[in-house]
């Protein structure tokens, strides 16, 4: 279940968003380097100044999606068995990964 009328959190490929005109933020919250995605982690989006934007729930694969404008982003996963971040810069329309392992 996702939290704020979020869609359901699945996987997303550049093939998902070609062709739209959608700045889509996603990635995989996981716990290291080859381990499986980390489901049910509370996933937030906050602008540049660091504002909380949007949260989601973490798909049961660790992914998560959102929806968002250009600009500098912090994307930031938070759950019981660590916590971890990745920044990235949505510089136009297309699928920017943000990635996150946990710690």
């Amino acid at each position: 279940m996702s939290s704020c009328g979020a869609p359901e959190q699945t996987a997303t490929s550049a093939a998902d968003v070609e062709g739209t005109d959608q700045v889509v933020v996603a990635g995989r919250v996981s716990g290291g380097v080859g381990s499986d995605g980390v489901p049910g982690a509370f996933v937030r989006l906050l602008n540049g100044d660091g504002e909380f934007t949007a949260e989601v729930v973490s798909a049961p694969t660790g992914d998560f999606r959102f929806y968002a404008a250009p600009g500098s982003w912090t994307v930031r996963a938070l759950h019981k068995t660590g916590s971890g971040q990745a920044e990235v810069v949505a510089t136009g329309i297309g699928l920017h990964r943000a990635d996150i392992v946990l710690a």
